[in-house]
């Protein structure tokens, strides 16, 4: 009857270290677009913008060195345009522009300095900014949407993310993404 009772503590033992997880499963459940709808749609959130004058949307940036980014910034700033754009703000494509900073292989990049100047030019009322940091087992962005008129922070949202192999890959870069294939 011990034994018994034993191989049936075992068992169940076994099946529930089944259920394990190694925290990448959980975290990649995590669905990221949505995510970043709800921080665009928080953002947003007690700001009342001009109907039909534009806001521009820049690459999300690595907090450590400001002036890169990588998949990761752009695809989530891509994202954030989405959702301002389905909600019926009117976003200016900067990759249209060649007046802008765009660093091969990073994007859109704003630098304080020239947030006026070329707000001005397509004459946008305020810009979306943000960084994005990584920790072991966490993914931290801030957004800001900056009213162009003074750079002043109409708004901002703080959020994170679970690391898992999608994030990583994503920050990891195009070279190592296709290496991957």
């Amino acid at each position: 009857m011990k034994r018994m009772i034993s191989a049936a503590c075992l068992a169940a033992a076994c099946l529930l270290s089944g259920c394990a997880s190694n925290g990448y499963e959980s975290a990649s459940k995590v669905n990221v677009i949505e995510t970043n709808y709800q921080a665009a749609d928080a953002l947003l959130k007690g700001v009342a913008l001009a109907p039909g004058k534009p806001i521009l949307v820049a690459t999300l940036v690595n907090l450590d060195v400001l002036t890169e980014s990588s998949r990761l910034g752009r695809l989530f700033s891509e994202q954030l345009i989405s959702r301002f754009a389905n909600r019926g703000l009117t976003v200016k494509e900067l990759k249209l522009r060649d007046n802008l900073f765009v660093k091969q292989g990073e994007g859109e990049l704003l630098l304080s300095r020239e947030i006026g100047e070329i707000s001005r030019v397509h004459n946008a009322q305020a810009v979306v900014v943000g960084t994005y940091a990584t920790s072991g087992s966490t993914l931290y962005v801030n957004l800001k949407l900056v009213q162009t008129e003074g750079n002043v922070i109409l708004s901002a949202y703080d959020y994170s993310l679970p690391m898992d192999e999608n994030l990583r890959g994503l920050l990891r870069g195009a070279k190592a993404a296709q290496a991957n294939w």
